[in-house]
């Protein structure tokens, strides 16, 4: 028996080498783009960690790093980088511990609704602990910086970029889209026309918005001298600088929310739209209860990638502003990028994690919280 077993196994012929490379052909297929990710995502990130932890220094020959562990972060959160990430606090009052203590009530309400609710998970409850810690901490943040009178630093300013920017780019994409959607003259035209902005590069629109708030020389400065305040300079205050970015960033990426939306919108189901037309429904009924739930889906998904974007915007506040006045419209981004041209390489690094950290929690929670329902509400 064990040698007609030895003979039988001795006469099945090998797998030659094509039917070697179709059986692992997955592995061979995805191996070259996994060897790219390692080479230009993840060792970066890991040699970035470790210079996060170190300080360089140029020596003769070369230059030298030396550990000195969470050095770099305490000098941005409690030391002499305080001010410029997270700004300079005010005193609080009573409006500031109010809006400090209804936030907290609002966040322990929600947190405690989902512990209670009988589908609580340990990672469900970890990811929710953590971003109610950050919500909590970027409250306080806020308050103290703007509603209490204190100076915003870079994270604030990010912030700014990122919430006031992308609601204001979604809400005028959601109304040219609901607008170009109608049976009106030239829509075809007015397409392309409010698609052109997302084809010019960032340090293009820069550069055109740096020349028409020109209030000396610009296009507009004629009309502006007109109504006697030919001496104002945006640049010079705080919140006009920032502003001149918001209309920049939101003049750019409100074709991507407008493309996207408008072709969610022509997808709609019409037999729906069309009975309820006949049923006597009106424009915002139509809207609310039938072409809303059908775009939820992909608006929650384009304002997710646009949070993302908007984290590392850089280019309008370097080239309109410098990052000024002050630190005023300096993003994160533009922190880590001036600190790492002065080669504090350590610094750079430590502010490109803390962005990494803050980005990361905000558009994962915004991923649970408000994708994912929207997709489930979809189904």
């Amino acid at each position: 028996m064990t040698a007609a077993a030895v003979t039988d196994s001795d006469t099945v012929p090998r797998p030659g080498l094509a039917e070697r490379f179709d059986r692992h052909a997955g592995r061979l297929m995805v191996m070259p783009a996994v060897i790219v990710l390692l080479c230009f995502a993840i060792f970066p990130l890991i040699i970035s960690a470790y210079l996060s932890l170190s300080r360089f220094a140029l020596a003769p020959g070369g230059f030298t790093l030396n550990f000195v562990g969470l050095l770099n972060f305490r000098k941005l959160l409690t030391g002499s980088q305080q001010y410029h990430l997270l700004g300079t606090f005010g005193p609080f009052g009573t409006t500031e511990w109010l809006v400090v203590g209804a936030a907290a009530v609002l966040i322990l309400f929600l947190l405690g609704r989902y512990l209670f609710s009988g589908r609580a998970t340990i990672m469900g409850t970890i990811g929710r602990l953590i971003t109610a810690t950050l919500a909590m901490a970027l409250v306080v943040l806020l308050t103290a910086t703007i509603l209490a009178g204190g100076v915003p630093g870079t994270m604030v300013t990010t912030l700014i970029y990122v919430g006031a920017g992308v609601t204001a780019q979604f809400l005028l994409g959601l109304g040219i889209a609901l607008l170009c959607a109608q049976a009106i003259r030239g829509r075809n035209f007015f397409r392309v026309l409010f698609f052109v902005p997302l084809m010019v590069t960032p340090v293009g629109i820069a550069y055109t918005f740096r020349m028409l708030a020109d209030m000396q020389k610009g296009p507009f400065a004629p009309l502006v001298q007109s109504f006697g305040i030919a001496e104002w300079s945006w640049a010079t205050e705080a919140w006009s600088a920032r502003l001149m970015v918001l209309v920049g960033d939101t003049w750019q990426w409100t074709p991507f929310m407008f493309i996207v939306l408008l072709a969610a919108i022509e997808n709609q189901p019409r037999d729906q739209v069309e009975a309820a037309r006949i049923d006597g429904a009106n424009g915002f009924q139509i809207f609310r209860d039938i072409t809303w739930p059908s775009i939820a889906p992909v608006a929650a998904t384009i304002v997710l990638i646009r949070l993302i974007e908007a984290f590392k915007i850089i280019d309008l506040p370097n080239v309109l502003t410098g990052g000024g006045p002050g630190l005023a419209t300096e993003s994160m981004t533009l922190h880590s990028f001036i600190a790492w041209r002065t080669q504090d390489l350590g610094g750079s690094a430590a502010v490109g994690y803390m962005l990494l950290f803050v980005s990361t929690i905000v558009c994962v929670s915004f991923f649970n919280f408000v994708v994912r329902p929207a997709r489930r509400f979809e189904a």
